[in-house]
């Protein structure tokens, strides 16, 4: 038997892994975690509840709620109660949050372009594209919300 042709699992893993060392390392430098500057960006984006907000930075709910406690302590984000729904939490960066939230952008850019740079400008856009085609299509369901099929044994059947 034959293995793959191309590890692509491999390649995924090891340039994901690689990319987050990089972006994190930018970020640290400002004294934001990936997680957090996630979270920041995420919640500029609207007026979205914690929950929202989780989904869209593929944070699981414990993970989330450890990461807004930290940006409250630091004075970044605060979480109010929604206009709509007393029972829901809106995340909502302070003025102090958008100002990091900017630095943290220039440092996440500045490690896009670093990263890509061994590529010409028409591959890096259209790694890009192949990237988000692939996770708009057949990839659109993060991995922590898939269900784990696991195969079953010849010892417990």
């Amino acid at each position: 038997m034959t293995g793959p042709r191309i590890d692509l699992l491999f390649l995924l893993n090891q340039s994901a892994h690689a990319f987050a060392a990089q972006v994190g390392e930018a970020l640290a430098d400002i004294d934001l975690s990936v997680r957090e500057y996630c979270v920041l960006m995420k919640a500029a984006e609207g007026e979205y509840t914690q929950n929202a907000v989780a989904e869209m930075a593929m944070l699981d709910k414990t993970t989330m709620v450890t990461t807004l406690d930290n940006l409250e302590r630091r004075g970044l984000a605060e979480r109010r109660v929604s206009d709509t729904d007393r029972r829901a939490r809106i995340v909502a960066i302070t003025p102090a949050g958008a100002k990091l939230l900017e630095a943290g952008s220039k440092a996440y850019n500045a490690a896009v372009a670093k990263s890509l740079e061994g590529l010409s400008p028409s591959e890096g856009e259209t790694f890009i594209e192949a990237l988000q085609h692939l996770v708009a299509g057949p990839w659109s369901t993060p991995s922590h919300t898939m269900t784990l099929r696991r195969r079953v044994t010849a010892s417990s059947r």
